[in-house]
């Protein structure tokens, strides 16, 4: 008689981490899978158009000076204005649009982060105030992507509309986030979110004496033509686009705690 030798092939659903064993629960510890803690995105997304700008006025200022810095009335100033710099010249305005196309794409996910954080953690009376942030947002930034890709040499109706927009905006998204964020939360603030709070005050703040200076100088500009002044308007431009990625970066505390993780099937948030 002749033995068979039957091989049966034997699945262990098992892991081995260090010199346990623990199981595998579910689909996804099958695959391949990255966990991302939230709050180094949010740094690295804020990172982007941060750099980007620095370099734009940078760049402008040692290499297209006068061109960056001359206005119509032929007086001294030394600092490019914001659409100057970003959007005028090359490398700068591939540059800066690379840097909003790739920002863009994490900031709908940081929109959904949102949506479900007012869902969850914000009381029923005050939903509506969080769809009216939600859309003011998603606003936002169309038109900052929207005034990047279309400059004022390229198109200057459609640029100034948007930048525009873009102001509007931004600057009622903070003051609707920071209420919401400050007087409709149905839980207790961690430390991270009391943080957060207090740089979202600091930088709406920043943000609006910043229009108000930059409003000031545009108009002695154009009505004396002083020197230095259109440098002011530029310096004050600056801030309203820095304290508005101030705003955003407390997006990093206000989901300190959480995490994307990514896997075959797609990313999810844990």
């Amino acid at each position: 008689m002749v033995d068979c030798m039957l091989n049966i092939p034997i699945k262990m659903n098992k892991s081995r981490v260090g010199s346990e064993y623990i199981p595998l629960v579910g689909d996804d510890m099958l695959q391949t899978r990255y966990v991302l803690h939230f709050a180094k995105l949010a740094w690295f997304t804020v990172s982007l158009p941060f750099f980007a700008f620095l370099f734009c006025i940078t760049w402008s200022v040692v290499y297209n000076f006068e061109h960056s810095t001359s206005t119509h009335c032929k007086v001294y100033n030394f600092l490019p204005s914001v659409s100057a710099a970003i959007g005028h010249y090359r490398p700068q305005r591939d540059v800066w649009k690379i840097a909003i196309a790739l920002q863009a794409v994490v900031r709908i996910l940081v929109l959904i982060m949102y949506r479900r954080y007012y869902k969850e953690h914000i009381y029923k009376w005050a939903q509506n105030i969080c769809n009216v942030a939600t859309v003011i947002y998603a606003i936002e930034n169309i038109s900052l992507i929207s005034l990047s890709f279309w400059t004022s040499n390229e198109n200057y109706v459609f640029h100034k509309v948007s930048f525009i927009t873009f102001l509007i905006t931004s600057v009622i998204h903070m003051q609707i986030a920071y209420y919401i964020m400050r007087n409709c939360r149905n839980i207790t603030k961690e430390s991270s979110e009391a943080i957060s709070l207090k740089w979202k005050r600091r930088s709406m703040m920043l943000n609006l004496l910043c229009i108000l200076f930059a409003a000031y100088f545009f108009y002695r500009h154009n009505k004396y033509c002083e020197p230095l002044v259109y440098s002011m308007f530029a310096l004050s431009e600056y801030g309203v686009v820095l304290s508005n990625i101030g705003f955003h970066s407390t997006t990093a505390w206000d989901f300190a705690n959480s995490s994307l993780m990514i896997s075959g099937k797609g990313f999810r948030i844990i």
